[in-house]
C-alpha cells in the first residue's frame, strides 16, 4: 500500500491512451499487471513539460514520476472524479483489477522474425 500526494493517478493496461499519449509505454496486455503511473505534486510549469514528455513516451525518466505494477491497485482521494477512456466513470475511490483472459483477440499470424 503506498499513500502519497500526486497530480496525476493514472493507471494502465496499454502503453498509449487515445491521441497516441504513450502514458505508460512498458505496459502489457497480457503480462496480468496493470501500470500505475504517478507524477507526484508539481508546479503548473513543471506539469505542461512532463505533457510534452508524455507525448514522447519519456516522462518515466522524471523526478516526480514514479510507476508500479500490481494486479490490483485502488485509487483515492476526496472530490476527485475518475476517468476512462476519456469519459468521468465517478467519484473517487476507485479500484481497478487484471481479469486474466477476460478479452480475445483475433488477429492475422505474426510473419517469422527476418522474413
Amino acid at each position: 500500500m503506498v499513500h502519497q500526494s500526486a497530480t496525476l493517478v493514472a493507471v494502465a493496461n496499454l502503453p498509449a491512451y487515445g491521441g497516441g499519449l504513450r502514458i505508460a509505454p512498458s505496459a502489457a496486455a497480457d503480462d496480468g499487471l496493470l501500470d500505475v503511473v504517478v507524477a507526484g505534486p508539481v508546479s503548473r510549469a513543471a506539469a505542461l513539460r512532463l505533457l510534452g514528455m508524455v507525448r514522447r513516451g519519456t516522462h518515466l525518466s522524471h523526478p516526480a514520476v514514479t510507476v508500479a505494477r500490481a494486479r490490483t491497485v485502488t485509487v483515492a482521494a476526496p472530490d476527485v472524479v475518475a476517468y476512462a477512456d476519456g469519459e468521468p466513470v465517478g467519484p473517487l475511490p476507485l479500484t481497478c483489477t487484471v481479469v486474466p483472459g477476460a478479452v480475445r483477440v483475433l488477429a492475422p499470424p505474426r510473419p517469422p522474425v527476418g522474413t
